[in-house]
């Protein structure tokens, strides 16, 4: 099983990926960009050079290759469940403002070799609250962009998803961190029945008796 956690920079993905390793601990945590010894490279040169968005792009699709082939296709291979910090679903909505989405889909399509997320879930987040999110951090190049780019991105991840066919959960990511949590633990019982354990039986009961 391969899920996706999306959202753009500031949604609460690190945070609720941290949260998902206490419940499966056996599985897999990889990230786009940067999960190879390659991708570390690639990811610094993305975050850091200025760069012309087709170059940014092609950087961003030999990354997914290499995650593609070196990460996710041997788990998979062996069974593993594995949770993505993006997935090509990010890498459509980054590029969604500067290029036309068939291209971007036909690229994607080539990179991962047709393997996609079996559920993507994104953290959304609206104009305001992700307005005051970025004035709380000090932001990187893309981030820098602006608030404008970043709304775009959201909706590229949307229609990436709805036009690859991948199943994807939207969820209010300004909503307390704790409750996020207990949403997307909710979609992965109701969709696949993962369980990790005594513990987080216990917190749907919780959940279930709550008002």
């Amino acid at each position: 099983m391969y899920i996706a956690i999306e959202g753009v920079d500031t949604a609460g993905k690190s945070t609720q990926l941290t949260r998902l390793k206490r419940w499966f601990p056996e599985a897999l945590f990889i990230r786009e960009p940067g999960e190879t010894p390659v991708g570390k490279r690639i990811r610094e040169i993305v975050l850091t050079e200025q760069l012309t968005p087709r170059g940014e792009l092609l950087l961003f699709l030999a990354d997914r290759a290499e995650t593609i082939e070196q990460a996710v296709r041997p788990a998979l291979s062996r069974g593993r469940l594995i949770f993505s910090d993006r997935s090509l679903l990010s890498g459509i909505g980054y590029s969604f403002p500067f290029f036309p989405l068939p291209q971007l889909l036909e690229l994607n399509r080539f990179a991962t070799g047709g393997l996609f997320p079996d559920l993507a879930i994104l953290l959304k987040l609206g104009r305001g609250e992700l307005e005051r999110r970025l004035r709380l951090k000090e932001g990187d190049r893309i981030e820098g962009r602006g608030v404008e780019y970043l709304l775009q991105v959201q909706a590229g991840i949307e229609k990436g998803a709805e036009k690859l066919g991948i199943e994807l959960v939207v969820i209010d990511g300004e909503k307390p961190v704790e409750k996020v949590e207990r949403e997307i633990l909710e979609e992965l019982e109701k969709r696949f029945h993962l369980w990790s354990g005594v513990h987080r039986r216990g917190l749907f009961r919780n959940r279930k008796g709550e008002k």
